[in-house]
């Protein structure tokens, strides 16, 4: 992130000398002949800068670094979830004049509308049950472990349990409706309507909304007025 910010900012050539990542290299193997350069693109130097993060330490890191992050999903009345670790990012950044107010929490949000409520939760069921089932190791899924502090510790061992198994339908069908109703926007008009309260009532600022329906997309326009 520092590397990028020198480059958006070309007040200078750019160099860096990090435990990583060195500009120029002069490591094994250097010719001796990189030399620091500024961008030939102008880019805005005031360009925000997000993470994506649900991990504690991902969290931290981009409370210190970042201007914002990306959550996979978030429920908008669990924010303490998230808060805590972005706050102690906050607190180390340097220069000591960030704010909390100032960063940008912007979970992604699948919107799904129709009267059919199970039909709606299906997709959403599907992804959570890939990511919390199936992303990473049995012992290291960074999104297993989000939903055991979101407060479905059972339900995540279970699903993790069947979809490693190859049951993946029933890892599917055991995805509380309560998580997807948290974390989703889903339903009829109405009740799409008396979830996004509870958005604006968080401390999110910004909602990345995936939805495939142009109504859908009306209806988000018209209530977010």
């Amino acid at each position: 992130v520092t590397i990028v910010r020198k480059i958006l900012a070309r007040q200078e050539p750019v160099e860096h000398k990090g435990f990583h990542y060195e500009i120029p290299y002069h490591g094994p193997g250097a010719t001796g002949l990189g030399k620091p350069l500024k961008s030939i693109l102008h880019g805005r130097a005031d360009m925000k800068i997000y993470t994506a993060a649900i991990s504690p330490n991902g969290l931290e890191c981009a409370g210190e670094v970042a201007d914002g992050v990306f959550p996979v999903w978030m429920n908008p009345e669990r924010a303490d979830v998230l808060i805590p670790s972005i706050q102690k990012g906050i607190a180390a950044a340097a220069g000591g004049s960030k704010k909390l107010a100032d960063f940008d929490l912007a979970p992604f949000i699948t919107c799904v509308m129709g009267d059919d409520l199970d039909r709606c939760r299906m997709p959403v069921k599907g992804m959570l049950a890939l990511y919390i089932g199936g992303m990473g190791a049995r012992g290291k899924n960074f999104y297993n472990d989000y939903a055991k502090r979101l407060g479905y510790e059972d339900e995540a061992v279970k699903i993790q349990d069947l979809y490693l198994a190859g049951k993946k339908a029933e890892a599917m069908a055991l995805v509380p409706n309560e998580l997807v109703d948290a974390i989703a926007l889903i339903g009829p008009k109405e009740r799409i309507r008396d979830r996004l309260e509870a958005w604006k009532a968080s401390p999110v600022k910004t909602l990345l909304i995936g939805a495939g329906q142009p109504e859908a997309l009306r209806v988000l326009a018209e209530l977010a007025l």
